[in-house]
């Protein structure tokens, strides 16, 4: 089930944020991730998430702000399991346009938004990473 996302939750989505952010930027320094735990932590408690959850765990979530998906994390045991796909379908539902920005280096996500109906829009420098980035659209 997809649901809003409420303060309780918010521990549970960190721990995904956080492992998944390690995981799959590898080729960002950790400490770009774990110095900003706290600024992200804050945030996501001002923000539009939206929580994929079964037998009351948390498994993903997704986050939007004006059309624009902040970020998309499933738990590393539920990737390829269709969360991701539910997740995007269900903002699909509610917005005719979507964008989002993806490292280059993150070929996995990026094969995944192509599935989704994502198409590459520009291509710009992360300024605190210096990874290439992707802005990618979605358009109904």
């Amino acid at each position: 089930m997809i649901r809003l996302f409420n303060l309780d939750d918010l521990d549970n989505i960190m721990k995904i944020w956080l492992d998944s952010n390690l995981e799959v930027h590898n080729y960002i320094d950790k400490n770009y991730f774990i110095s900003n735990y706290e600024y992200a932590k804050e945030e996501m408690k001002k923000s539009n998430i939206f929580v994929y959850e079964k037998d009351r765990k948390i498994y993903g979530f997704i986050g939007i702000a004006d059309r624009f998906i902040q970020g998309i994390f499933v738990s590393k045991d539920s990737r390829s399991k269709g969360i991701g796909k539910k997740l995007i379908d269900y903002c699909k539902e509610k917005f005719d346009t979507l964008t989002l920005s993806v490292y280059k280096k993150n070929e996995r996500a990026i094969v995944f938004y192509k599935r989704q109906g994502f198409q590459i829009q520009s291509k710009s420098v992360d300024s605190q990473t210096k990874e290439i980035e992707y802005v990618m659209i979605w358009k109904r």
